[in-house]
């Protein structure tokens, strides 16, 4: 502030004829004192009487300061009743940016809201979701804390803890703090305070010996010397933090080096700083006295005044040149809009009836609209201007704490944060250059849970914050593809989760194909059905004019044996990709053959019943013997079935369909029926004609054995009734594929029990044993004979 002034007055161009006084009143660290000091410089008097000034004339146009928050809140309530402009270089409580509650405040140094958006873009680029948050219980500790806690929570990131502690005496309740930082899962701390209170808080870490957590500084004290000290390297190691940035004010070097107390005896702090910069201490009136620092046992060299100021001297007071640096931009901004006032023009002028303000009397109030208006290039090239809320733009610098080779604490610039970039910009780290705590070689993880992997998401943890969560698999048919995804998210209905459930993939395509072991097991059985009934009719063709194969009503027999070979080629119409044309025909081709090969198994019994009866004497059955009887019996319940189908056809045909819900990582390709009602009343018909031909043939079972073909037929019709009657529930209890290939199954079964029961041992007397197939055996002649 005296190189500011001191340069300003040095300027007769800049205001001339005008020279800056200052007085300066120390606060002590108290309000108390701060709102003491500032009811005097108002009244004039040691001690001050409210509303009341003692001098005509008040020279008092600014004040410069507090540095404290609390401080500048007491000041700016009585300042702000006055209209007296203040201006702080330190003050970052949000508090003090209302324009209504503080009329006439200004700072140089961006408030806290600014500073907790760049702590908060700080936390977040390293990917810490889980911190804790330490403040001292005054105004700039508690509402900055609460504004990060806040913007923190907007983003996502949780508050592991947050505790206070006060500035007075504030030893037990840090040792509980700490203690609790000690048991946190949190590896990141921000502590928001001012220097003189984080003093004790670092005592009690490093007494502690807590080297696993990452202290993240706010600007009151990432570069204070109280804090940036040997003795705080090992727990302090990894520190980082927000400055406001260094401002290389020209000439200053120069007149800091210049400083000595011995020269400058009207500068009642010049002993003081020398003590601060130097590291010694001035001796008192007492030579011998033992000078101790601060009470930590460590006694200073005594203080000469003759020892030399250098360069790294300035180092070691950056802190308090940053600091200095929105001090001079303090008194320039107050020194502008003097100078504003200064080239008012009468006549144009802001006030009554455009008038200018007096220079020989100026109004505090006066001085308080050129202030709201100021805006300027400082000597650095750098604009100065207060927003409608006195704040300056908001920019900081990023500094890291390192231990260098020789056991001291030094910090780089590693970033910075300028909240007047784009989004996304504002915020630029170089990690090249961080050095974290001997324990991490790389950044340190703070997070409550760790991240959950696609193919899982989160869920909430009862009773902990949004930060604490458990990672669930992702249900069957849902995936997440992103880590720690809230939520999964269903497949499409044509695609389904892979195993990972990380992606979803199309669907398998289930169908009973001709490639597959089953299908062609089935295919292969149907050949092999129907090879059989081509040779069996050759056979009965070849020897038609033999006994066995005339008394078994030839024709009958070559239209069985025909339906059989259809029966057997029906089933490949379920086997494959169906389509609309095999969809359509499968069921009514293969229900109107099968009642065709029943029909023609009741006309064989019904005629071996007729033949019989109409052996014995005085019988009229003989007339029945013609083949009307099986040509009525035949086209009559054949012409049930196609009453069925056609109507089924006509009302509700078949049609393919994907099945997507049989299955849920299938989509089965399936002929859908579309009416149940009708597949189940041709099974029923059919079931109901081979019942009353079992009925028939288990009645004529004791015939002569010239008629014995009542025996097989039984056989076949309880083979066929067997296995239809298990294909009900078969059908009922499968699905996809296999439905198909239960009723391929059941069609094969009952085809092949009719044929071999019925035409095998035909085949056999014709093939094997040829002795036997005469008409006298088959009447039973030859048996007698060789009985007698």
């Amino acid at each position: 502030m005296t190189f500011a002034i001191s340069e300003i007055n040095a300027n007769q161009s800049f205001l001339p004829n005008t020279t800056l006084g200052f007085k300066i009143y120390d606060t002590c660290l108290s309000s108390r004192r701060a709102l003491q000091g500032t009811l005097w410089m108002l009244g004039g008097q040691p001690m001050p009487i409210l509303n009341y000034r003692c001098q005509h004339k008040s020279p008092l146009l600014a004040v410069i300061g507090e540095s404290r928050s609390t401080s500048s809140i007491s000041m700016a309530r009585v300042l702000g009743l006055n209209k007296l402009p203040q201006v702080s270089y330190f003050s970052t409580s949000p508090l003090l940016s209302n324009k209504i509650q503080f009329p006439s405040f200004f700072r140089t140094i961006p408030n806290d809201n600014a500073q907790t958006q760049g702590l908060t873009q700080l936390v977040l680029h390293f990917g810490w979701t889980w911190v804790g948050v330490i403040s001292t219980d005054d105004d700039y500790g508690e509402m900055g804390s609460q504004i990060l806690k806040k913007d923190l929570q907007k983003l996502g990131i949780c508050i592991a803890f947050h505790e206070t502690f006060p500035t007075v005496s504030p030893a037990l309740k840090i040792q509980r703090i700490i203690g609790l930082v000690q048991k946190s899962s949190a590896k990141v701390i921000l502590v928001f305070a001012s220097d003189p209170f984080v003093v004790p808080l670092m005592e009690e870490i490093s007494r502690q010996n807590i080297t696993d957590k990452v202290l993240i500084a706010t600007e009151a004290w990432s570069t204070s010397s109280r804090v940036f000290i040997k003795e705080f390297a090992h727990v302090m190691e990894g520190t980082i933090g927000l400055v406001t940035p260094e401002g290389s004010i020209p000439g200053f070097k120069e007149f800091f080096l210049s400083i000595r107390p011995t020269t400058s005896s009207g500068d009642v702090f010049a002993r003081e700083f020398w003590e601060s910069v130097i590291g010694c201490q001035w001796l008192n009136q007492e030579e011998n006295q033992t000078i101790t620092n601060e009470g930590r046992g460590t006694t200073k060299v005594p203080c000469t005044g003759e020892e030399i100021l250098q360069n790294d001297s300035i180092q070691k007071s950056e802190s308090a040149l940053r600091i200095s640096y929105n001090m001079y931009n303090a008194v320039y901004a107050v020194a502008h809009a003097l100078q504003d006032m200064h080239s008012c023009i009468p006549g144009l002028g802001p006030f009554n009836k455009e008038t200018c303000a007096d220079m020989r009397s100026i109004r505090p109030w006066q001085l308080l609209h050129y202030m709201k208006k100021v805006h300027f290039k400082n000597k650095v090239g750098e604009e100065i201007a207060f927003d409608s809320q006195g704040d300056p733009p908001a920019r900081y610098d990023i500094i890291h704490w390192k231990v260098a080779s020789d056991g001291t604490m030094q910090y780089v610039k590693v970033g910075r944060f300028d909240d007047r970039e784009a989004e996304g910009l504002a915020l630029r780290i170089n990690l090249s250059v961080t050095q974290w705590n001997a324990r991490y070689k790389e950044v340190p993880r703070s997070v409550c849970s760790e991240s959950c992997p696609p193919g899982y998401h989160k869920a909430a943890q009862k009773g902990q914050p949004a930060c604490c969560f458990d990672c669930v698999p992702c249900a069957e048919g849902e995936i997440s593809n992103e880590t720690d995804s809230s939520a999964c998210w269903k497949c499409p209905s044509d695609q389904w989760s892979n195993e990972k459930r990380n992606e979803c993939v199309p669907k398998e395509i289930e169908y009973l194909s001709y490639e597959e072991p089953l299908g062609a097991t089935l295919t292969g059985a149907a050949n092999l059905g129907s090879f059989s009934s081509i040779i069996i009719l050759c056979i009965f063709v070849k020897y038609r004019h033999t006994p066995v194969v005339k008394a078994n009503n030839r024709n009958l027999t070559y239209l069985l044996l025909g339906a059989l070979l259809i029966c057997f080629l029906c089933s490949l119409l379920f086997i494959g990709l169906p389509h609309p044309v095999t969809c359509l025909l499968r069921q009514s081709a293969f229900g109107i053959m099968f009642i065709l090969c029943v029909s023609c198994v009741l006309a064989k019994t019904i005629m071996v019943v007729i033949a019989f009866n109409a052996t014995k004497p005085g019988s009229n059955m003989r007339k029945w013997l013609g083949p009307k009887v099986p040509a009525f019996t035949i086209s009559g319940c054949t012409l049930g079935q196609v009453l069925i189908c056609t109507a089924w056809l006509l009302l509700c045909p078949p049609f393919p369909e994907k099945n997507m819900e049989s299955k849920t990582d299938t989509i089965i390709f399936q002929c859908n029926e579309c009416s149940v009602a009708a597949f189940w009343c041709m099974l029923g018909y059919m079931g109901l004609l081979a019942g009353v031909s079992f009925l028939v043939a288990f009645l004529s079972r004791r015939l002569p054995d010239s008629f014995n073909e009542a025996k097989w037929i039984t056989f076949s019709m309880l083979v066929f009734i067997s296995v239809w009657g298990s294909f009900v529930p078969g059908h009922l209890s499968t699905q996809g594929k296999y439905t198909v290939a239960v009723e391929v199954y059941a069609i094969l079964s009952s085809s092949s029990g009719v044929l071999a029961c019925i035409f095998f041992p035909k085949c056999y007397i014709i093939l094997l044993k040829p002795e036997r197939n005469t008409r006298e055996n088959l009447l039973g002649k030859g048996t007698k004979t060789r009985k007698r």
